[in-house]
């Protein structure tokens, strides 16, 4: 049973309760799309999306079918249970008004830290409760030698990812604005997002 079904624009943000037991689809419907996401218990929100035990747990950097998504108290959050792309980012971290900055000289361009800390005020939380997120269809691959690269997304057209929801969660979406480098191919596009009981 479909209990939302919502287009998310290019650039903007989005965000939503998930159930237990529910599950989001996350859909790239044009191809190499970042879709930024960020995950919080509904009901503690200090009890948050933590990419590093997340990654050991797992024993893997990428996210894909099987992956459990961590809290930073190791509670299961979120669990992959289908993927269309694989190797979806846990390193690249999101963009922000420094970041295009610093390696850009374009601090005013839209980004996906103020997308997260526009959504995050919808629920009393502010930039004090961003923590590293995760990045769906961006490809990051790391060298032997640890050099890593914001390489062009592998995601095309219909591309989708379903993340049932082992307890209540407050999952947060930046449709990622950037067009400086190749996650979006330089062209950011709509996504979509489907929340449906199994």
């Amino acid at each position: 049973m479909v209990l939302s079904n919502e287009l998310i624009a290019a650039r903007a943000g989005w965000s939503r309760e998930i159930g237990r037991g529910q599950v989001l689809r996350i859909i790239d419907l044009e191809g190499r799309q970042a879709v930024d996401f960020l995950c919080y218990n509904a009901r503690d929100y200090d009890d948050r999306y933590a990419a590093a035990d997340t990654m050991k747990i797992n024993g893997n950097i990428f996210i894909r079918k099987d992956t459990v998504i961590y809290s930073v108290n190791c509670n299961a959050m979120l669990t992959v249970v289908e993927d269309t792309c694989g190797f979806h980012d846990t390193i690249g971290g999101c963009c922000s008004s420094a970041l295009n900055r610093k390696r850009y000289g374009k601090p005013e361009d839209p980004n996906c830290r103020a997308n997260f800390i526009q959504q995050l005020g919808r629920y009393g939380m502010g930039p004090r409760d961003m923590v590293a997120n995760l990045n769906f269809f961006m490809y990051v691959p790391v060298g032997a030698d640890g050099a890593m690269d914001m390489g062009p997304s592998r995601s095309r057209a219909g591309d989708h990812v379903d993340l049932r929801a082992e307890m209540d969660v407050l999952a947060l979406i930046s449709n990622c604005p950037q067009i400086n480098n190749p996650v979006n191919d330089y062209n950011p596009t709509p996504v979509r997002a489907i929340v449906y009981q199994p």
